[in-house]
Formats: C-alpha cells, sequence, structure tokens
C-alpha cells in the first residue's frame, strides 16, 4: 500500500511538471471561426491556431532565400525542414505543425502571420492534379487589442505563392480563402 501511495505522488508529480512546460511553452492561442466566402458561402468552421514560439528574421531570410532559389517548391521543401512554431487545428482533425509564424506590431495591436506545408489528400497525390501544387496554407490575423470586436482575419487554405507582374509575392489561391471572425485571443501572460 506504501508503495502505491508513492507511485501516485510520483504519477501526480509528473503530469504537475508536463502542464508547467506545456503552459510555458505556450505563447499564443488564438480561436476563430472561419467563414466561407465565395461558393463556400454560408459554411463555417472552429479554428485553432497555437503558436509556441515566433519565427525569427533568420527564419524569414532562409524562407526567402529558399523561394528565390526554387519558387513555390523551394519554399515547400524549405518550410517542411523547419523546427514547428506552433499547430493549426480544425474540427476533426489533430491539425499540424506551422513551419512558419510572425507578430508585426500594428497601431491597434498586431498581425500574426502563418504558413506551413499544406497536407494533401490521397485522392489528390494518387492522381496527377494540378492541386498537388497549391501545397501551402497560410493566413492572417489581425489582433486588435482596443477594440476586440474589430478583430479579423484569413485563412487561405491551399495556395501557393507566385511573384506577380510587379514583381512582388502574392498568393496564388486554388480555393477561396475563408474570412476569420469571432477571434479571441488567449495570449500568455509570461
Amino acid at each position: 500500500m506504501h508503495r502505491l501511495g508513492r507511485t501516485a505522488r510520483c504519477i501526480t508529480f509528473v503530469a504537475l511538471l508536463t502542464m508547467a512546460v506545456y503552459a510555458t511553452s505556450q505563447v499564443e492561442t488564438i480561436d476563430a471561426n472561419a467563414r466561407g466566402t465565395s461558393t463556400q458561402m454560408g459554411s463555417m468552421f472552429h479554428l485553432k491556431v497555437r503558436i509556441s514560439q515566433f519565427s525569427s528574421p533568420a527564419d524569414r531570410e532562409l524562407l526567402k532565400a529558399a523561394f528565390m532559389k526554387g519558387g513555390n517548391k523551394g519554399l515547400g521543401d524549405a518550410l517542411s525542414k523547419m523546427k514547428s512554431a506552433g499547430r493549426i487545428q480544425t474540427p476533426d482533425r489533430v491539425g499540424y505543425d506551422l513551419a512558419y509564424a510572425v507578430s508585426i506590431p500594428t497601431p491597434t495591436g498586431r498581425k500574426i502571420r502563418f504558413i506551413t506545408n499544406r497536407r494533401i489528400a490521397f485522392r489528390e497525390s494518387f492522381g496527377n492534379t494540378q492541386s498537388k501544387s497549391f501545397d501551402l496554407t497560410a493566413g492572417e490575423i489581425e489582433v486588435n487589442d482596443q477594440e476586440k470586436n474589430k478583430s479579423g482575419g484569413v485563412l487561405y487554405p491551399a495556395t501557393q505563392i507566385v511573384i506577380n507582374k510587379d514583381g512582388e509575392l502574392q498568393f496564388e489561391l486554388r480555393q477561396n480563402p475563408w474570412q476569420l471572425v469571432n477571434i479571441i485571443d488567449w495570449k500568455s501572460k509570461g
């Protein structure tokens, strides 16, 4: 009986330690509703973005160089080798790692931009479909700390990055963007 009590205390201690490490590793969690646009009008789902660390300027330069050398494929390859910056989750799915996330200050709060490799569905990978080249998921969430109801954003579920005729980077979409509304920012107080 004494041994069981010590084991239970040890398990409790390890669980508490794990929760403490997990809590301190979370930088920010954002909940939002993704509302369909155009052909997805009327559709809605819950989205959760968990950021465990923001990417560095060196990460940005690495991605920029990879894109300049290899285009969208080079960018995708570089993203797949990056350490996770967090996770993105949708209903009924465990989600997947965010490869890159940055926070940009604004006069009313900040913009959080993220990008990662998109999971290619089996039927996409099995067939020779054009959608395989739209292998990125990206988004931007504007957090308004002064007027919470003015927070919003956009999710690009299937995209690739191209250089337009003016020489600027732009998203080319395979699917319509999703509008992010009802933003709740659970920013860490640490």
